[in-house]
């Protein structure tokens, strides 16, 4: 039987499963879906941001057992095996530190970009989409992200200063193997889903360019045209001969939403294949971190806020707290302000300490460029010079304060 109880945190130990906070798993530290205490770290932590939690009975163990708190020790509502029936999931565990990988990050997105773009080119000169080229072009990107994803989404969030066409498939096929990683897809699933991220707005190459950079809002009969990127991409794609249901699904449906409210078929549920859903997901949420025509980015936080509060609307919970995990509250690459007043943007650790990143620090309290950039580690440095405490206090939008992030060197 179920037994849930609520204990002060003064009176927490270890080994108690917290199911619950008072107060939204977005402004703390740790997993959405519950953990274990496996310290007294933790214990300090949960002090600070709680007066009390709610603790599972039966999830919880002696007091004193060391736990490793990990992914599989959460307990979200649909388990993983349930999303996927019919493949081995696996955990993934970081093989590179955030130094060692970005050098082969770097190179991998740069050769994707380039091979994307001349696809993407040759495709808006009448020529046949060339998957064979974007199934080789993917493989160093998955490898990078399989290995560490902080690096690979750093320079999604680069991308997102360019002006490029393919920017946003780019970013979208980078967010969607992050996600894939976090829910322990193979290595195969990983590949569909680089490609399918890639291709899923392809058709938007046969839409009347003015269309899509409008800035204002559209005619019902100009939407209409819109929407039809769609059936071009599955056109497309089935011009290529490519067989592989879960990128014709990620093409086909990523305009779905969870509560039938999406297009082209108004599917709902457990009716949106779940590449689909995914696409669903990654295609909302670099969209709404990159200036388009008619809107400008928002900060990464205040979308992830967003993806929150759509779950069970517009996209399915489980997989909405999975891509929470996979990018953090401050996704590398995001601009910051600290409460000393001074700017940074963080560039590693998002993953596991979400609100405590290390960062880089760009802009003094008065927002002047420091003549020599600093990094600092928000996780043991937590006062500033002054005494005062160190905290995030702020996620900025891309440009704040003029800051070219593709121009920032590592």
């Amino acid at each position: 039987m179920l037994e849930i109880v609520k204990i002060a945190t003064s009176d927490l130990e270890i080994g108690m499963f917290v199911s619950s906070l008072d107060r939204p798993w977005l402004e703390t530290p740790f997993a959405l879906q519950g953990f274990q205490v496996s310290s007294e770290n933790d214990i300090q932590i949960l002090r600070r941001y709680c007066q009390y939690v709610y603790v599972d009975v039966e999830q919880s163990r002696h007091s004193g057992t060391p736990l490793e708190r990990s992914i599989s020790s959460q307990r979200p509502r649909v388990p993983k095996a349930k999303l996927f029936p019919n493949r081995k999931l696996k955990t993934y565990q970081d093989q590179a530190y955030w130094k060692e990988e970005y050098p082969k990050a770097e190179t991998a997105v740069r050769e994707l970009a380039s091979g994307v773009e001349n696809i993407f080119r040759q495709v808006s000169d009448g020529a046949a989409l060339d998957v064979v080229r974007v199934k080789r072009s993917v493989e160093p990107m998955i490898d990078s992200i399989s290995r560490n994803p902080d690096a690979c989404i750093w320079l999604a969030r680069m991308k997102q200063q360019d002006e490029y066409t393919y920017q946003h498939s780019l970013a979208a096929s980078i967010w969607a193997v992050a996600l894939g990683r976090q829910l322990g897809l193979p290595r195969s699933d990983l590949r569909s889903l680089a490609i399918g991220g890639l291709l899923f707005d392809v058709g938007k190459l046969r839409v009347d360019p003015a269309l899509l950079a409008a800035d204002r809002k559209l005619e019902p009969h100009e939407w209409e045209a819109v929407r039809e990127h769609v059936r071009y991409g599955v056109e497309m794609i089935g011009e290529t001969g490519l067989m592989n249901t879960d990128v014709i699904d990620m093409v086909t449906h990523h305009h779905e939403r969870h509560n039938g409210s999406g297009y082209p078929q108004g599917l709902q549920g457990d009716a949106i294949p779940v590449f689909a859903r995914i696409a669903a997901i990654v295609d909302c949420y670099d969209a709404i971190t990159t200036h388009r025509s008619y809107a400008r980015a928002i900060s990464p936080s205040t979308a992830i806020k967003m993806l929150y509060d759509a779950k069970d609307t517009d996209f399915q919970a489980e997989l909405v707290e999975e891509f929470i995990q996979a990018v953090g509250i401050y996704p590398a690459g995001t601009l910051v302000e600290l409460s000393s007043g001074e700017v940074a943007v963080v560039v590693a650790e998002y993953r596991t300490r979400r609100l405590r990143p290390r960062v880089m620090v760009l802009l003094d309290a008065d927002k002047n460029p420091f003549a020599e950039i600093k990094t600092l580690d928000l996780l043991h440095e937590t006062h500033a010079a002054n005494g005062e405490p160190l905290d995030i206090v702020n996620s900025l939008e891309p440009g704040a304060f003029g800051i070219n992030m593709s121009g920032i060197q590592l």
